[in-house]
């Protein structure tokens, strides 16, 4: 989850293997970038768009306030789609729960809470401290 998290926002020190010149991350950038140029034509456009405006003057190139913001708005939903969206046939949990009989059946914790929220804020963290 945070490594997502890291992805988004532009901060992975993973550098991925070189293809015929332009490494994987290189190629992931691009796509990041392409997809958040969107985002900001799209937000400064909208019905803040003063106050949007200026808060990403700037920040056209790599967009990293917007994917800093973007995170921040939508990480609950990410981890929502990575723990809680899985159907019930899905093998993401391990055994967990009531030693190690059951999974955490239907349920995203363990004691029947549901997760909403993400468990930690490591996607804050700097990765070399993780």
């Amino acid at each position: 989850f945070a490594d997502i998290g890291d992805i988004v926002r532009g901060k992975d020190l993973y550098l991925g293997k070189k293809k015929r010149g332009q490494t994987e991350r290189d190629q992931l950038d691009k796509k990041l970038k392409t997809i958040f140029k969107k985002i900001h034509k799209e937000v400064t456009r909208g019905n803040n768009k003063e106050v949007l405006q200026k808060r990403y003057e700037g920040d056209t190139k790599n967009f990293f306030q917007l994917r800093e913001d973007w995170w921040n708005a939508n990480r609950a939903t990410v981890w929502y789609a990575i723990t809680c969206g899985a159907g019930e046939s899905d093998k993401y949990f391990r055994n967990a729960c009531s030693n190690n009989t059951t999974e955490t059946d239907k349920k995203c914790r363990c004691d029947d809470k549901a997760n909403i929220d993400p468990p930690t804020y490591f996607d804050y963290v700097p990765q070399y401290l993780r």
